[in-house]
């Protein structure tokens, strides 16, 4: 792959790392509101909640946006209205106005975040594909933890509202380096056929250093209609469901996993600032997983490399539970945990934009996210309620974690499109 290939894929890991960084932020912003407004703690969750609730719906209705209008105009959009929400939330004055610019900005980085799966994979080349998907997604945790870093600067001895600037800022200079080296993917080129599509095809290949095309390439007979109809379709509904529930149960158990850690270890009797090493430790792990598993899907199918993720994060996770009372033990358990159960999240990811034909991709995958995102905001709520009625740690993390041994039944009863072509 030549430069400007390489780098209209960088953008798109950049632009992921915005993801993990919007997350941190309201973590980080969060003793700050609640001591100046006096904010409750049943009422700050709902507002910890805002940003999941606006990814899921944003991943469905600006996924399938995508796959209408373009993929690059979708992105450049989604970069609008996360820098707008992340403004407005360093200017609200309430919890409702807070909350409200939380789901505005969940809004954008949903939808973004679909079309980049989509775009990530038409940008890629076969060769590297199963590689280039992984990385794309291991922004969101390199994001959570240099942003996390920059934002605990900025709140030593000063106001909360900083890091939502911070947020702003950092989106708002991606926007010009979006617009300057991202074009419009060729695959959804070729498989909506807009005016001038093919010259705009050529435009693309010629940037990229490769041979230009004298006609459109023989390709699968182009369906005109894009939305959450066709993902529904007889030769695609087997793959919609059950992608979409095995994403939705592993999720549940990687977000009880990262939302719980600070408060497990502090539960364990170490201090605060150990839960926020130990989340360090899990941030820096879940990124290394999504790394491996490109590289292991480079030698076996991404199906087997995500099945096995899954297993080794129903196995951690259980590990975890255990309370290992070793500060320095732990640390290193929550890390491999968030090692294999990063690197699931990253399969699917993969699987996702591979299992649906271009002119769906960006539907298909919002689709998944979508619900994948009820799953996060489910997967802490539900470790509440069981803690509340007096189950254990070990418990908790055992009944949650069953999560990622039904995704492994789910993967291995899809058929994958090169699948269903021989069949």
């Amino acid at each position: 792959m030549g430069g400007w290939q390489i780098a209209a894929i960088a953008i798109t890991i950049l632009l992921n790392a915005l993801d993990g960084f919007d997350v941190m932020s309201i973590s980080f912003a969060a003793p700050g509101i609640a001591r100046e407004w006096g904010v409750p703690q049943n009422v700050l969750g709902w507002v910890l909640s805002m940003e999941l609730i606006g990814m899921a719906v944003g991943s469905i209705l600006l996924g399938g946006l995508a796959d209408r209008i373009g993929r690059r105009p979708t992105i450049l959009g989604c970069l609008i209205i996360m820098t707008a929400g992340m403004i407005l939330a360093a200017q609200s004055t309430d919890v409702v106005q807070l909350s409200a610019c939380r789901l505005l900005t969940g809004l954008g980085i949903g939808g973004m975040l679909a079309s980049l799966s989509a775009t990530v994979a038409e940008f890629s080349n076969a060769r590297f594909r199963n590689l280039i998907l992984p990385l794309m997604v291991i922004g969101y945790p390199l994001g959570a933890f240099f942003g996390g870093l920059g934002a605990r600067e900025l709140l030593t001895g000063g106001d909360w509202r900083n890091v939502f600037y911070l947020g702003a800022g950092l989106t708002g200079l991606c926007f010009p380096l979006a617009w300057w080296l991202m074009p419009e993917s060729p695959g959804w080129l070729n498989a909506k056929r807009p005016a001038n599509a093919l010259s705009r095809i050529n435009a693309v290949l010629s940037r990229f250093g490769l041979p230009q095309v004298a006609d459109f390439p023989a390709a699968e007979k182009i369906v005109q209609r894009a939305g959450l109809i066709e993902i529904f379709s007889p030769a695609l509904i087997r793959s919609t469901i059950l992608l979409t529930l095995a994403y939705l149960t592993h999720v549940t158990a990687y977000y009880y996993f990262v939302k719980w850690i600070p408060n497990l270890v502090v539960d364990l009797g170490f201090e605060p600032s150990a839960g926020a090493a130990v989340l360090t430790n899990a941030m820096l792990g879940g990124a290394i997983g999504g790394g491996v598993l490109g590289l292991v899907a480079l030698k076996i199918s991404m199906r087997w490399a995500t099945i096995i993720a899954l297993a080794g994060a129903f196995v951690m996770l259980n590990i975890f539970g255990t309370g290992n009372p070793d500060l320095e033990w732990l640390g290193w358990i929550a890390g491999l945990t968030a090692f294999f159960s990063n690197a699931a999240a990253v399969g699917f990811y993969a699987l996702l934009a591979s299992a649906f034909p271009p002119q769906v991709r960006a539907t298909g995958t919002g689709f998944a996210i979508g619900f994948g995102r009820a799953g996060a905001a489910m997967g802490p709520a539900l470790a509440g309620t069981l803690f509340a009625e007096g189950f254990g740690m070990q418990a908790v993390s055992l009944i949650i974690s069953t999560g990622s041994l039904l995704a492994i039944f789910a993967i291995l009863l899809v058929r994958m499109p090169s699948e269903r072509a021989a069949g």
